[in-house]
């Protein structure tokens, strides 16, 4: 069992469902978001629930000097990470040349440069124990054409695969998780009530079964991880079609 996890989008969601479920097994957890007043809720749940210790470190991940916090407290020899969770997320619109062009900066910051940087900060001290874990969020809108979102989510997918082949020999593994739409407040951020995201109920997933299945799979070492078998033959079918019947396909939804 890790000693201590560090949780990227702590706050909510994924993220928070990581927090409980490696709590529940006897982890302390750093939690790492934006919001102090939700994470020091989630904290005090899991202090309660689990009786383990709850580190509350606020930051936004796309602003270098609160970023070089989460850096710190991932290289700190006295108080070691054993697991680092990379949640953090945002959605934007598919219409990308409707989007401003700061929020897109935003995104891709938050989606590909922060989980590079905090995992490259992770990595030293967990390669020189010989043991570690790595999670990263991904989506299986990394297999479908979906605007800049997609395209995050397929860095995070390659980054992952060749990382988990590179260090894993040396004990540190690295896995992206591929959730489909999964019940969270991830479409409400972006202005969607629940019930409006233009998605087929049997399509989503729970939070708590995404976050069991991957679990298990970044504990057998898996490199990429595609919760519940309806998302598997999603993906699959999807990885063969044309890139405009792709995103066709990948235009439904929000």
């Amino acid at each position: 069992m890790p000693k201590t996890v560090l949780v990227t989008g702590a706050s909510s969601g994924l993220g928070a469902q990581y927090a409980r479920r490696l709590a529940a097994r006897g982890a302390d957890v750093v939690l790492v978001g934006r919001d102090g007043a939700a994470l020091d809720a989630v904290a005090t749940e899991i202090r309660d629930r689990c009786r383990v210790q709850a580190e509350v470190l606020v930051a936004d991940l796309t602003k270098p000097r609160q970023r070089a916090k989460v850096e710190a407290r991932l290289t700190d020899p006295e108080r070691p990470i054993e697991v680092l969770v990379n949640s953090a997320g945002f959605g934007l619109p598919l219409a990308f040349e409707r989007n401003d062009i700061e929020d897109e900066a935003r995104h891709l910051a938050l989606h590909v440069e922060a989980p590079m940087r905090l995992m490259h900060a992770a990595l030293g001290p967990m390669l020189s124990r010989g043991h570690g874990r790595v999670i990263n969020v991904a989506s299986v809108a990394a297999y479908t054409p979906r605007s800049t979102y997609g395209a995050v989510k397929r860095w995070v997918v390659e980054f992952s695969r060749w990382a988990n082949a590179a260090y894993s020999p040396s004990g540190v593994t690295v896995t992206a998780v591929c959730p489909g739409f999964t019940h969270t407040n991830f479409h409400e951020r972006m202005g969607l009530a629940p019930g409006r995201e233009g998605v087929a109920d049997w399509l989503w997933l729970d939070a708590e079964v995404v976050v069991e299945q991957s679990l298990r799979d970044a504990a057998r070492g898996r490199a990429v991880s595609i919760p519940s078998l309806k998302w598997k033959l999603i993906t699959a079918v999807a990885r063969l079609l044309p890139a405009s019947v792709a995103a066709a396909a990948g235009s439904r939804g929000r």
